[in-house]
């Protein structure tokens, strides 16, 4: 019988391994375009673009976030019952009580955004306020406390990061490649040969690899914020009953895209969400029955 505990741990353990991968997929990748072009500049220059590109998202991730969805801070004066919720939930969970904002939409939905613990936001959508039960609140606050204690900002940085050296090394590659740039051996013409047609394939899939991968990570830390959310409220129906509602809600979340729907608690797209095994690779969120499914499985 699955605990809140086990399936915690389970979930952790599954994003580390998945972490890993995705670094040795990194280097092998790096290592094969350095190999055929005869340069290890590409790598250097890959990390070093990626991670300061990525660094400086994640610095102001939540100013861009707020800015694109529209979120309106509000005070404790303002809403006494949710500022409550909030900070008997951060008291048990031992961290920080986060800036609260208040998105003007119908559709309810919830996202956390910002580096660190003390610079951490969530933000609410007038519909989650005006729809969702008491218990159900507290569990979508919940899991969004849980997204900043398990640092989930910094580590989709990270992820960010490996997937933005995939994506600037296979294009560097490819642009090289087509201009005549690669290892020059008469020796072994076939190997080299071989070895370009490898490099070139690799750099079409590599891309898509490493999104897959980046999507998956991203699916993990949300069934780990579901076990966790739970582990604070102690009441996994809570959050179950609140997913069922956000999924079934019709209304539209007109400020949602593809650059920040990854953040919400729920897929806030409407009528285009699909069930074949191809689509789901690439949602941004696991499948909300089996989010459902597993909280009710657990055992408190």
């Amino acid at each position: 019988m699955p605990t809140l505990y086990n399936v915690a741990d389970s979930n952790v353990r599954k994003t580390w391994l998945m972490i890993t991968f995705f670094l040795i997929f990194v280097i092998a990748v790096g290592w094969l375009f350095s190999y055929i072009l005869d340069s290890q500049m590409i790598l250097y220059f890959a990390i070093i673009f990626s991670v300061l590109t990525s660094v400086t998202s994640y610095w102001f991730s939540d100013k861009i976030v707020l800015a694109t969805t529209g979120a309106m801070p509000i005070e404790k004066n303002d809403n006494p019952e949710l500022y409550r919720i909030v900070e008997n939930l951060c008291i048990t969970a031992g961290i920080p009580v986060p800036k609260i904002y208040i998105l003007n939409e119908a559709q309810p939905n919830a996202f956390a955004t910002g580096r660190d613990y003390n610079h951490a936001v969530i933000a609410v959508t007038k519909g989650l306020l005006g729809k969702l039960e008491k218990n159900e609140i507290e569990g979508v606050i919940a899991h969004e406390l849980s997204h900043i204690k398990n640092k989930d900002m910094l580590l989709m940085t990270a992820v960010v990061v490996l997937a933005g050296v995939i994506s600037v090394i296979t294009d560097f590659f490819l642009r090289i490649s087509f201009w005549g740039g690669h290892r020059d051996n008469d020796n072994n013409s076939n190997a080299n040969g071989i070895m370009i047609v490898l490099g070139i394939v690799a750099a079409i899939l590599a891309p898509i690899a490493a999104t897959l991968i980046q999507l998956s990570i991203s699916r993990k830390r949300e069934f780990l914020a579901d076990a966790s959310g739970a582990l604070l409220t102690r009441y996994p129906e809570g959050l179950a009953s609140a997913l069922e509602k956000i999924a079934s809600d019709n209304s539209q979340l007109r400020t949602a895209n593809s650059a920040n729907a990854h953040l919400f608690i729920s897929s806030p797209f409407r009528g285009k969400e699909t069930k074949s095994w191809f689509n789901k690779l690439f949602m941004t969120h696991p499948p909300v029955e089996e989010r459902i499914a597993n909280l009710r499985g657990m055992k408190v």
